[in-house]
């Protein structure tokens, strides 16, 4: 199937639902956020790329069906990986 009027940026991704509503700018973030949300993601407990979003926060892995806690769109976010680098550096200074 050819694209469309792909010059004008006539071409939507996942926020083509919303049509002309919104603005560009909001529906190009929703789309850049349901990308990174829908891709395949790798598990902490079997490091293979089967982690899926099952609800707000809450990550599973197909693979191992371990299921944790996480980013509301992404498995772990920034901020949480800072925390977890200075847990484990306070606990290496302790040991």
């Amino acid at each position: 199937m050819a694209k469309k009027y792909t010059r004008k940026g006539r071409v939507t991704r996942s926020a083509g639902r919303f049509g002309v509503r919104y603005g560009r700018k909001d529906r190009k973030l929703v789309a850049d956020i349901e990308e990174k949300m829908r891709m395949p993601h790798i598990c902490v407990k079997c490091a293979r790329p089967n982690v899926s979003r099952i609800g707000t926060g809450i990550w599973r892995c197909s693979k191992c069906d371990h299921t944790f806690a996480g980013g509301t769109y992404i498995p772990q976010t920034n901020v949480g990986k800072t925390v977890s680098r200075l847990v484990k550096k306070a606990t290496e200074q302790l040991a």
